[in-house]
């Protein structure tokens, strides 16, 4: 089952909001190969099994946040703000959705966020390298340490203004 979903095409639908990693209802909706709405009628007759560290709507802002990240035409028709699933989400919701592709799904879903977790490792051990290496050659390289550090920072949540002409 991996063959057919790769851990990239997963990886790129993982977004960070709330300080967490989460999946959209649309995008384990797709890869569940359900509709949308299934998956979240699913959900919310289950509501008990997805408390929020589980779960959640995201907020008017948030959603417009995202629309304007990825354009409203690939919304396409979306009312609703989406829900956000957390990993362990994504784990109750094999219990919910019980078919045989849900299973392989959610274990695709669990090695790619494993997999964005040993990133994590390495980006904080490529960190530390940095800053002891930083502590040997400060004077030489303070410039080059300077820039790379800046390059690692992760961008400031900004909300984007809307794009073309403005009175």
């Amino acid at each position: 089952m991996t063959d057919i979903i790769p851990l990239e095409r997963i990886s790129n639908k993982i977004f960070y909001i709330r300080m967490q990693h989460v999946l959209l209802d649309k995008d384990l909706a797709e890869l569940y190969g359900v509709e949308t709405k299934q998956l979240k009628r699913a959900v919310r007759r289950n509501l008990n099994r997805f408390p929020e560290d589980f779960m959640f709507e995201l907020t008017n802002d948030e959603f417009q946040n995202l629309k304007y990240h990825f354009g409203a035409s690939s919304w396409g028709g979306t009312r609703f703000a989406p829900m956000a699933f957390t990993e362990q989400g994504v784990a109750m919701l094999s219990s919910v959705l019980k078919s045989e592709r849900a299973v392989q799904v959610n274990i695709a879903i669990m090695r790619a966020f494993v997999q964005l977790r040993k990133m994590a490792v390495n980006y904080s051990g490529l960190q530390r390298k940095i800053e002891d290496m930083e502590g040997k050659y400060e004077a030489q390289f303070k410039i080059v340490f300077e820039a790379i550090k800046k390059l690692m920072e992760p961008p400031s949540p900004k909300t984007k203004g809307k794009i073309g002409f403005q009175k």
